[in-house]
């Protein structure tokens, strides 16, 4: 499989499944994710969330059926940067098998594109500082490392 026989599109709900499992496939998502059959049902209520939610879109990229990566897009619109939107890159996945296939890539460059076409100014994202491949991904594709992020959890 390439990224040439990849399709883009809007998640579904019978997508969730196979996005939970890809979120739970590192050191960071087996602590946070809960992959059973059937799924919790806070996963079925996060989906209808982000689904309803006209600024935000989560999108899964698929070949022969299959989903092998996804991502979030959050459109955020705010007063500084003179009135700015700007557009937050979360939750993005390839599948382990799918990897250093370019898939990664072409769900970035949509996000990107998708963005653009919304009005933002930027594009920002968010990487654990343990994640140095993906790090080195994003810098590839033209992203620079400019904020210290922190995290307060409840």
């Amino acid at each position: 499989m390439s990224a040439e026989s990849v399709s883009i599109r809007r998640a579904r709900r019978d997508d969730v499944p196979a996005i939970v499992a890809m979120l739970a496939d590192d050191h960071l998502g087996r602590a946070r994710e809960r992959v059973e059959d059937p799924l919790p049902a806070v996963y079925d209520d996060a989906f209808a969330r982000v689904d309803r939610d006209p600024n935000l879109t989560l999108i899964v990229a698929e070949s022969e059926g299959r989903v092998v990566g996804c991502l979030q897009l959050a459109i955020l619109p705010g007063i500084s940067s003179q009135g700015g939107i700007r557009g937050l890159l979360e939750d993005v996945r390839v599948a382990s098998d799918c990897r250093s296939r370019g898939i990664g890539e072409q769900l970035v460059q949509w996000a990107v594109t998708e963005a653009k076409a919304r009005g933002c100014n930027l594009v920002e994202l968010l990487t654990h500082q343990t994640r140095t491949d993906a790090q080195r991904f994003y810098k590839r594709l033209g992203f620079t490392a400019s904020h210290v992020g922190m995290t307060v959890r409840f």
